[in-house]
């Protein structure tokens, strides 16, 4: 009698052609909006047929990014900080929480041009950008931050110099983990260099210590 056809490795293998054309297409959508298929299956090293199994289009490509985008930013703001945190040190830890997602972030304002539309796009970033603006607003309050940008626009100016600052790690310009930049948002916030590169330190010591831990 025949054995059984063991089908997990294949199951394992799909799924792992799966995750490597998602990192591809999101490395080379974020380099070039206007990639073809076609070239994102030859960087992932799969034929097109493969490419196609998993997503049969341009668009299902893209919603599949949007969706890995949109679970990883919910789980950045699931754990931002709480109230009893200085408005400093929240926003030293949300912009260490946010950096390794950071090419999401690049990717999706690229896409939202001819792909998903600004609609969507605002819809994924709502949680983010909301958490930084009420950290903003909570600074603004008690005087931690500066108030001559309404806390909504100093937002978007800073979410626009973490995407500056990501663009020139991806090009090979500059080197960061996230600490330099969230120094720089403090600093562009209006805390002072020196005691945003304290907060920043003590920050990034304690974020280790609790993945060391956890």
């Amino acid at each position: 009698m025949p054995k059984p056809v063991v089908r997990e490795p294949l199951r394992s293998n799909s799924r792992s052609n799966r995750a490597r054309i998602l990192a591809t297409a999101r490395q080379e959508l974020g380099r070039n909006p206007d990639v073809t298929l076609e070239e994102i299956a030859r960087a992932a090293g799969v034929v097109r047929r493969t490419l196609f199994g998993h997503f049969p289009g341009r668009a299902a490509l893209v919603d599949a990014l949007a969706d890995e985008a949109s679970e990883a930013l919910r789980g950045t703001a699931a754990h931002a900080p709480g109230t009893e945190e200085t408005p400093q040190r929240a926003l030293a830890r949300f912009v260490l929480s946010i950096w390794p997602v950071g090419d999401r972030y690049r990717l999706l304002l690229a896409l939202a041009r001819q792909d998903l539309g600004t609609a969507r796009v605002s819809e994924i970033l709502a949680p983010a950008r909301d958490e930084a603006t009420a950290i903003l607003e909570r600074g603004q309050t008690e005087g931690a931050f500066h108030d001559h940008l309404p806390a909504p626009v100093l937002s978007a100016a800073l979410e626009a110099l973490t995407l500056s600052l990501l663009e020139s790690v991806n090009k090979g310009t500059w080197e960061d983990d996230g600490t330099r930049t969230a120094v720089a948002t403090l600093v562009a916030a209006g805390v002072a260099e020196r005691s945003a590169t304290e907060i920043v330190d003590d920050v990034a010591s304690e974020m280790r210590a609790e993945t060391a831990d956890g």
